[in-house]
């Protein structure tokens, strides 16, 4: 995916987070048309067994920076499906100890560069989306105080969506079983669970929109619907 975000305030989006344990009446989620990659945005994880929301910088990997901590200059917004099982990777420890779910209304896909570029918003049908992604924790050695990163995990492009972006896909979790509920478990590390996850498929019903520019967004043509598998 192409580090573009759509997270509203509508009873699609809260009802999810609500579902996951969240009560939106302790804490505000980071609402925004446009969320971009580096950005803060909000996700929900479990710590110490209770589910939680934070504010998170959208690029997993940081570092050191005028006492406190930046985005890296290796480009960790997303996190490949092939490197989760690579024991050095950025997201292996995290993909065992600290996943998260990311809910949004849509997301931004480029495809094409230039003036050839095309941009496309994707939004669930009368749904929100739960992006499975992971987490990390930095510490300020200094003063204590932790910031806190996160990525959403990228599988192959699915061939209904490759008409519209070809590199690749966010892994967009099932919500009709337990798969959130498993995701979220930080006691949980046999993610051999998780392998059918990382195959291409569409959970929910998408439509694509054509836009002129992400900053602008003004449609262009009729939306696409896109069928679950």
């Amino acid at each position: 995916m192409c580090g573009r975000l759509n997270v509203t305030d509508e009873p699609i989006v809260t009802s999810l987070m609500e579902g996951l344990g969240i009560s939106l009446s302790d804490v505000k989620p980071i609402y925004n048309r446009y969320l971009g990659a580096a950005h803060k945005i909000s996700i929900i994880r479990e710590v110490e067994g209770k589910r939680c929301l934070d504010n998170s910088i959208w690029w997993l990997l940081l570092e050191k920076a005028n006492g406190g901590f930046k985005p890296s200059k290796y480009t960790s917004f997303n996190t490949r499906y092939d490197k989760l099982n690579v024991p050095r990777s950025a997201g292996y420890k995290a993909f065992r100890e600290s996943r998260c779910i990311i809910v949004a209304s849509g997301f931004g896909e480029t495809e094409g560069k230039g003036a050839k570029a095309r941009y496309h918003d994707i939004f669930a049908q009368d749904a929100a989306i739960a992006f499975g992604g992971l987490c990390r924790e930095w510490v300020n050695q200094d003063s204590g105080d932790i910031t806190l990163s996160c990525s959403i995990i990228t599988i192959p492009p699915h061939e209904k969506i490759k008409p519209f972006h070809t590199k690749a896909s966010p892994l967009m979790l099932p919500q009709d079983d337990d798969t959130m509920d498993l995701w979220l478990a930080s006691n949980f590390n046999k993610v051999e669970a998780f392998n059918d996850l990382l195959e291409p498929h569409l959970p929910q019903d998408l439509l694509v929109q054509q836009i002129d520019k992400p900053s602008i967004h003004a449609p262009l043509g009729e939306k696409v619907l896109i069928q679950a598998d």
